[in-house]
């Protein structure tokens, strides 16, 4: 229970902290924090969790990095169920969070897209389905590479978080633009549950089929090299 506990906390710090950064802070009259600070608030948010709740569950907060250790052999199957689904409530309970807080502003009358994940006309660059699949799917595989192999050392250990943070950075300042990042099926399926103007829950589909398949791949890759 610790640990699923240590899963739910972080990742509703990661969605509270990133997907906050989007909707209340980026786009704001001449003091917005734009792309760079939401990609900043999304490495920040995993770094410091992955810090205070590491050593309890591994630092998850995401289904695509558990299917990555789980395909990697570092990971119990029978786990998974118990890490998606604390993942995926602590990204439901920060969306309904951030969706009380907006609410609650004097001028409210929507709240948009609601830092959704989509593609086509739900991209913010509208860009197509392939794009976005093929984008989702490297950006995560890569993603779990990195913390699989800082992970794997002792003497690395220690700056994993770094590394995991500045790689989910690097990977929102690759493809905000692209769909609106993903990368966490978890992350996707909280704000669907408040987003407007859009099939959103169509599309979410995608932002579960495109990590988990780039994080497997991740985990067969990781787990190839140390046989070779």
């Amino acid at each position: 229970m610790k640990k699923l506990f240590a899963e739910f906390f972080g990742t509703f710090w990661l969605v509270f902290g990133g997907c906050g950064s989007a909707i209340f802070a980026a786009g704001y009259p001449d003091l917005g924090i734009g792309f760079v600070g939401v990609s900043l608030a999304f490495g920040l948010s995993l770094l410091t969790m992955a810090f205070a709740v590491g050593p309890v569950s591994g630092a998850h907060f995401n289904p695509a990095v558990t299917f990555g250790f789980w395909s990697c052999g570092r990971f119990a199957f029978y786990n998974l169920l118990g890490y998606v689904l604390a993942q995926v409530l602590g990204a439901i309970v920060a969306a309904a969070s951030l969706f009380l807080i907006v609410s609650g502003k004097s001028d409210f009358e929507s709240v948009g897209s609601f830092a959704a994940n989509g593609y086509g006309e739900l991209s913010p660059g509208n860009y197509s389905m392939v794009s976005v699949l093929i984008t989702e799917f490297v950006t995560t595989a890569f993603f779990v590479i990195i913390i699989l192999g800082s992970t794997t050392h002792k003497a690395s250990k220690k700056f994993a978080p770094i590394a995991a943070g500045l790689a989910l950075t690097l990977i929102h300042l690759i493809s905000i633009p692209i769909s609106n990042t993903s990368v966490n099926p978890a992350r996707s399926t909280g704000q669907v549950f408040f987003a407007v103007g859009g099939d959103y829950t169509g599309q979410l589909w995608l932002f579960w089929l495109a990590p988990i398949a780039g994080a497997i791949v991740a985990g067969l890759v990781c787990k190839l090299s140390k046989k070779a």
